[in-house]
């Protein structure tokens, strides 16, 4: 994949910016350690935090960079993963990258359209006979809705991970596709990469 229009991107910027913040203020913290007095409990937190949003933000940047050498929709797979969040709406959508997917799913209805935000949002409205599989986006195409995919068996902490979060990361553990997941029970949006889960903000607060 071609990282170029990734590297010197502003946003690249953004974050590393916000990282040397975080070094800075950790390294405020273990200053003040010194001081008998001083807790750090409370300031912790605010790292926490300030580290998490810096988990999104880079976490869209290196969707959109993943993303946009293999469809010009990213912009209409954006819209549809927010609106569906802020609706409460799960989904399961499926980028075809390099890889064939042909030895993985077990293919579902097929589609055959552009790709659209409105199309895809319809796809995965509830009650709607195809909203429980995945669908299937190759360069600007939705291919299909319902497929299954190969399932995950990893645990996060102790937890296991629902059906759509461990088929998006069954999926990426064995080709390089990426699948966007919008949680149902919580509106939250996260990818699954190269065997991993990574956040997406959508603005909305859970």
């Amino acid at each position: 994949m071609n990282h170029s229009n990734c590297d010197f991107s502003p946003m690249k910027q953004i974050i590393k910016k916000e990282i040397r913040q975080v070094i800075s203020e950790l390294q405020s913290n273990l200053e003040a350690m010194d001081n008998e007095d001083y807790c750090l409990l409370g300031n912790f937190e605010k790292v926490k935090e300030h580290f998490i949003s810096i988990d999104m933000k880079a976490a869209n940047f290196y969707l959109n960079c993943y993303l946009a050498p293999f469809t010009d929709k990213y912009p209409d797979l954006s819209m549809c993963v927010q609106n569906m969040s802020h609706r409460m709406h799960g989904g399961l959508i499926v980028i075809q990258r390099e890889d064939s997917l042909d030895e993985l799913i077990q293919p579902g209805i097929p589609i055959g359209a552009d790709l659209t935000h409105s199309l895809l949002e319809s796809i995965f409205f509830p009650g709607n006979p195809l909203h429980d599989g995945a669908v299937m986006i190759n360069a600007n195409q939705i291919v299909s809705a319902a497929n299954v995919l190969p399932l995950s068996d990893r645990f996060f902490g102790d937890k296991k991970l629902g059906t759509r979060h461990r088929a998006a990361l069954g999926l990426s553990e064995r080709s390089d596709a990426l699948a966007l997941v919008v949680s149902e029970e919580t509106g939250r949006v996260s990818f699954g990469f190269k065997g991993n889960l990574y956040p997406v903000n959508t603005g909305r607060s859970y």
